[in-house]
């Protein structure tokens, strides 16, 4: 079943067959796509795009994508736009973009994070080395804001 899981107004999670549904994308006026693979296509109609290289790998470095991307969703739902983040099964790459996007810009705890896209998407689940990255970044953001 093709779908696009819905964790806020204006970010969804999905897996690449669902994230290049023309018609999906049309349905939910999705206006950015990030694509966290290597080997994923992106849809072919008009939307941005924004490609994370990375695979499904616990050695990989997600971490260095983190604001980039969050920043990214951030501002596309600024301007009304909706994102779609999406990797091949929509489990853990994708999930943990998702993860990041709600800590830094919805200030939500790791754990809350997890159980709000889980709750979108029931099947996430961010390999070990991601998850010790978003820990990374959770206290980088506790910093962060403890100093501004």
């Amino acid at each position: 079943m093709l779908q696009l899981c819905q964790v806020t107004n204006a970010l969804f999670i999905s897996n690449a067959r669902s994230a290049c549904s023309e018609q999906l994308l049309q349905q939910e006026a999705v206006t950015l796509c990030i694509n966290v693979s290597k080997q994923q296509p992106f849809p072919s109609g008009g939307v941005a795009k924004l490609q994370i290289p990375v695979y499904d790998d616990p050695s990989e470095d997600l971490y260095s994508h983190f604001d980039r991307c969050a920043d990214a969703i951030q501002k596309e739902a600024g301007r009304g736009g909706r994102s779609v983040v999406y990797c091949k099964n929509g489990r853990s790459r994708s999930a943990t973009i998702c993860i990041a996007y709600l800590m830094k810009h919805r200030g939500l705890t790791l754990a809350d994070a997890i159980q709000r896209v889980k709750t979108a998407r029931h099947v996430i689940d961010p390999n070990p080395g991601f998850l010790s990255q978003l820990q990374r970044y959770e206290a980088v953001l506790k910093a962060r804001r403890g100093r501004s």
